[in-house]
């Protein structure tokens, strides 16, 4: 795990498009090193199935197109099935029901599908409705045999959802994997800066006050410890989502309102003391396809 300095970071904010340009960079770097793995594990192994899981906030969505977008480049044709879209209806409401838990996963259909996909066997996909908390029948979908298909989802490494699958697969685990160093010499921790990316897309696109995505964030992290973090050391391949000048964007976004609920919630304090070192940047400087844009909006990617 790598550690930053924000006086690093501060001291690249004044040429705002090459730190820009050089983080975007740096990220990509690692789609590309598990772009070349996938396609080597495939060619030698037969693997055309892409596994993809990470935590909340850790931006797998957006990877997850990178990556089909790197692999697209590579001249490997790739699909991408969200796993949410399994997901059991829930039509009573989803009041008393663990919503991190893989007992929500209809493993029959998922395995019955996942198996013909392997098999290059015709499927209808479902959409889960989540403002209705249903499923219905969506497109019809068939993988060509040269083709690859990436599998999304909070649980796509537990062998009790994708064990159908094992043999045929390579993971990749998704998640902030770096530190922020204060001045003081504190460190902040990943899952803060990924608490950081819920406030400002909740703030934003959710209409939650910071209080409610805490309290969200707060069991989202007791589901990621209970049914995500103890299958992350089987990856084949780890991508840090870290991008290096991502909280001087969000500083603007948040720190405001941060400041006005410190008196409600010390726990604000740590997260106001590191956002308060850092120099921001403008929205402008962050490209269209960038992991960024899933917390700020305005992605040109189509998930």
């Amino acid at each position: 795990m790598r550690i930053i300095p924000i006086k690093s970071i501060n001291d690249r904010t004044g040429a705002p498009a090459d730190f820009a340009a050089l983080s975007e960079k740096e990220y990509c770097m690692g789609i590309t090193d598990a772009a070349l793995g996938i396609i080597e594990a495939n060619k030698t192994g037969g693997k055309p199935i892409v596994l993809i899981t990470g935590p909340s906030g850790s931006g797998k969505t957006v990877t997850a197109h990178r990556l089909k977008a790197e692999l697209t480049k590579q001249s490997m044709k790739t699909h991408i099935i969200s796993m949410d879209n399994y997901f059991k209806p829930l039509k009573c409401g989803t009041d008393g029901v663990d919503l991190e838990s893989p007992d929500r996963v209809d493993r029959g259909l998922f395995a019955e599908q996942a198996e013909k996909i392997l098999n290059g066997e015709q499927v209808t996909l479902p959409v889960f409705d989540f403002t209705k908390q249903d499923r219905h029948k969506g497109a019809e979908f068939k993988r060509e045999k040269s083709e690859l298909v990436i599998f999304e989802g909070i649980h796509m490494l537990n062998p009790d959802i994708s064990g159908c699958l094992a043999g045929h697969e390579s993971s990749v685990y998704v998640s902030v994997r770096t530190r922020l160093k204060s001045t003081l010499g504190h460190s902040l921790h990943p899952s803060k800066i990924r608490l950081m990316r819920r406030f400002v897309r909740d703030k934003l696109f959710r209409a939650r006050s910071f209080y409610q995505t805490m309290e969200h964030f707060n069991n989202v992290q007791r589901g990621e410890k209970k049914h995500i973090m103890p299958y992350k050391k089987h990856a084949d391949f780890d991508i840090d989502t870290f991008v290096p000048y991502e909280m001087s964007i969000y500083k603007k976004h948040i720190f405001p309102e941060l400041k006005a609920a410190l008196e409600k919630n010390n726990f604000i304090y740590e997260l106001l003391m590191f956002l308060d070192e850092l120099e921001d940047i403008g929205d402008e400087f962050v490209p269209e396809d960038s992991l960024i844009r899933e917390f700020i909006g305005g992605n040109t990617l189509m998930y």
